[in-house]
């Protein structure tokens, strides 16, 4: 199958689970015990439909976007996900190139592994998110190190206070740190593609992997477990925490994982720029409140905030949804690891394309030609017959025609 036959993230998806071993696929794809969460992500967006509107003009159309003073071509960016190099050979790199190419953000995760220092020099403007116990000590020599790479967004991850129960990753045999089990390693052999392309070229050109990112120092490798390591101390973690890094980091910070909207108001309230409206893609606590439905009462209590979101996003159609929620910004996850394990920096390129693709024709069906002209006018959220209701009042294009 080649790129240019993929048509969808859909088809996307197949093919890495055709190329990955089944545990890798799993990594990426399952969610936390029964995956209710990860179900209910893409049910959300299915319980809105768009009311679109007609005669007006959608000749010229505009999806670009600005957020903390930078001019993005999209108004969607690349989600931090761990070892993407599972996925294919120097995965971040790949990433963060493929996103720099299409004008559009990348957050490189805490648990990468490849230095921030690296990807920063090949795709300036990168963002970094981090994953920081209350040890305000480590959590300093982090920032210092994140401001001498040239960070300019810091995203503050709060929703893995510990690890979830991932049952999917613990029947496959999956864990991080890696171990070789039975089930692993017979994976990775039924896979001689990914073998050769992604695991030994790992091995021959970079050895054993590390976390690079966890912390100011260089981590443990990834099939190495240390107690009291960088994944010790995050159930400590506080607001009086998040408010000690909001005075020390002199850039753009983003709290990443909330869902309350009580909680964007107290990240509005100690100075935070944004927050990332996310349930960790399904991945934490199971049955969570589905992001995009999470999106409007976070709007209303946080209107000083940039507003962004996460999980579950496969559409061209889910993005403008979120947006017509109160989004500024999405964040894709699955899609463009699925690209990674396709096609390397290709496949990252060529699921962004396609979005970019979906986003530009849904814009012209939809009747507005400018993202950002979205709001709730252009959705409905259907009951029973006789609870159906258009939004009424005046649409938010051009043609000044009053609502149905």
């Amino acid at each position: 199958m080649t790129l240019a036959s993929i048509l969808s993230t859909g088809d996307l998806e197949q093919a890495a689970r055709r190329r990955l071993p089944p545990s890798v696929y799993g990594y990426v794809s399952g969610g936390s015990e029964t995956e209710s969460a990860l179900r209910g992500n893409r049910q959300a967006f299915d319980a809105w439909r768009f009311v679109p509107r007609f005669l007006v003009d959608v000749s010229r159309r505009s999806q670009a976007r600005s957020l903390f003073g930078t001019h993005y071509a999209a108004p969607f960016g690349i989600a931090p996900m761990g070892v993407a190099g599972i996925c294919g050979f120097d995965g971040d790199l790949a990433l963060a190139r493929a996103a720099a190419e299409a004008q559009v953000p990348f957050v490189l995760s805490g648990a990468s592994t490849t230095p921030m220092e690296r990807v920063l020099q090949q795709a300036p403007g990168s963002w970094f998110q981090a994953y920081v116990p209350s040890n305000r000590e480590l959590i300093g020599a982090l920032l210092a190190r994140a401001e001498r790479a040239g960070v300019p967004v810091l995203v503050v991850t709060v929703d893995v206070p510990i690890a979830s129960t991932r049952e999917v990753e613990l029947r496959n045999g999956f864990s991080l740190p890696l171990r070789l089990t039975p089930r692993l390693v017979a994976g990775g052999l039924a896979r001689p593609g990914w073998l050769a392309r992604t695991f030994l070229q790992t091995l021959l050109r970079q050895g054993i992997p590390r976390f690079e990112n966890f912390s100011a120092a260089r981590g443990n490798r990834i099939i190495t477990a240390a107690s009291g390591d960088h994944r010790a101390g995050r159930a400590a973690l506080s607001w009086d925490d998040l408010a000690w890094v909001r005075d020390r980091w002199r850039g753009r910070l983003v709290i990443k994982g909330l869902l309350h909207p009580e909680d964007a108001g107290r990240a509005q309230a100690i100075g935070a720029d944004g927050v990332i409206v996310s349930n960790h893609g399904g991945r934490q606590l199971d049955g969570a409140q589905a992001p995009i439905d999470a999106l409007p009462a976070i709007a209303a209590a946080a209107p000083r905030l940039a507003i962004m979101v996460d999980s579950g996003f496969r559409r061209g159609t889910d993005i403008l949804k979120a947006l017509a929620l109160g989004a500024d910004f999405v964040f894709i996850g699955r899609p463009a690891m699925y690209g990674l394990a396709v096609g390397g920096q290709a496949g990252v390129a060529h699921v962004l394309a396609l979005l970019k693709r979906e986003i530009d024709v849904d814009l012209a069906l939809l009747g507005c030609a400018d993202v950002a002209g979205l709001d709730s006018r252009y959705l409905a959220r259907p009951g029973p017959p006789s609870e159906f209701r258009i939004p009424s009042g005046e649409c938010s294009c051009t043609c000044s025609t009053p609502a149905i």
